[in-house]
């Protein structure tokens, strides 16, 4: 019997759509009609897991890895364990699930881990996956275009890198993961990555990792739900703190999921820090919180509608983008929540494209 070596690359990036109907966690149901504005969408958030990473992690016998239980994949970061599904891995799938909801082009970029999870192995886990999104795009021109990954464990490959992806793969942002093996990306030794992206116009697309708060959310499997939540809200609200939007004012700062738990949060935040001063010999920054927060972009990921409603207060219509953070979630659910705000022709338009043309450079 020959031995199983696991997806790779080309494999993945012609799989047909004869693979379709069984991998249909997120498809529509039967009968559901593509969308009245059938490609004219872009859609910010959306991901595949790369073959030739879970390749290599199927060798590794520490976190992060992957193992094989019958026919299924499943990916381990620290005592974190998630099944890897066909749907997870499949281009063809996703277009057909983009055209279902009236989505033009997509951010594609990998799931988590990321490279500053493998120590010294960051630099060419970093070519893996970015030359995987990069050839996807490249096969795929008008409907994905890249955010990449970055060895930020060590900083002088992370630019190297960065300048590849951005002059010679023509990738359109970056995903910096909210913690990096425990770190948050606010710490003195990740400015660098900040002022390149500030000095290229490369947006920053803040995304979960690996939960700083996994002891505390692992029970009833939480971590999903509201660990991945918190990462991302302590994390923007620590680059808030830190200065870095003044440091750096014309950052293109991105956070998913609505912002977190974030834009919830805001008005303690300000009133802990500007009026109680607690923090005032850290915190050095020259307006409240809740200003830095309104010019962040924030994206439509959330399956409640009222929370859309409220990003979409918050930030007002210019710094809202619609992402579906495919394929964990239905585009079909996002879009719909966003169509039932009821918004203006010229918001939804804003929403739904015009601002990440504008954001991406597209």
């Amino acid at each position: 019997m020959k031995k199983n070596r696991g997806p790779n690359r080309r494999q993945f990036l012609s799989a047909g759509g004869s693979m379709l109907a069984a991998f249909s966690a997120t498809t529509p149901k039967s009968g559901q009609k593509p969308s009245a504005r059938k490609g004219s969408r872009i859609d910010c958030q959306s991901h595949l897991f790369a073959p030739e990473l879970l390749s290599l992690m199927e060798k590794r016998q520490e976190s992060p890895r992957a193992y094989r239980q019958g026919d299924d994949l499943y990916v381990v970061v620290g005592d974190w364990v998630r099944r890897v599904l066909p749907k997870h891995l499949d281009v063809a799938a996703k277009i057909v699930d983009m055209d279902l909801s009236g989505i033009q082009m997509t951010a594609l970029s990998i799931n988590d881990p990321g490279p500053e999870l493998f120590g010294k192995e960051g630099a060419a886990v970093a070519r893996i996956a970015n030359d995987f999104v990069a050839e996807v795009a490249r096969q795929h021109p008008s409907r994905f275009f890249g955010l990449m990954v970055l060895p930020l464990q060590d900083m002088e490959a992370a630019l190297l890198e960065l300048d590849r992806c951005a002059n010679r793969l023509g990738m359109k942002g970056i995903l910096l993961y909210s913690n990096l093996a425990g770190k948050f990306p606010d710490l003195p030794e990740f400015r660098p990555l900040f002022e390149r992206a500030e000095a290229l116009g490369l947006p920053v697309l803040l995304h979960p990792a690996f939960p700083t708060t996994y002891e505390a959310t692992k029970g009833y499997n939480m971590a999903a739900g509201l660990g991945l939540m918190f990462d991302t809200t302590i994390a923007l609200n620590r680059i808030i703190l830190a200065g870095i939007l003044d440091q750096y004012p014309q950052l293109k700062l991105v956070c998913p999921h609505v912002g977190g738990a974030l834009p919830y949060l805001i008005g303690r935040v300000d009133h802990q820090t500007m009026i109680l001063k607690r923090g005032a010999d850290q915190i050095k920054i020259k307006k409240p919180p809740s200003e830095y927060l309104r010019h962040i972009y924030l994206d439509t990921v959330s399956p409640l509608a009222m929370a859309v409603r409220y990003g979409y207060d918050f930030v007002g219509p210019d710094r809202l983008l619609f992402a579906s953070d495919h394929p964990w979630v239905n585009p079909a659910l996002i879009a719909g929540n966003v169509e039932s705000l009821n918004l203006t022709a010229e918001a939804e338009e804003k929403i739904f494209s015009a601002n990440a043309k504008r954001l991406f450079r597209l």
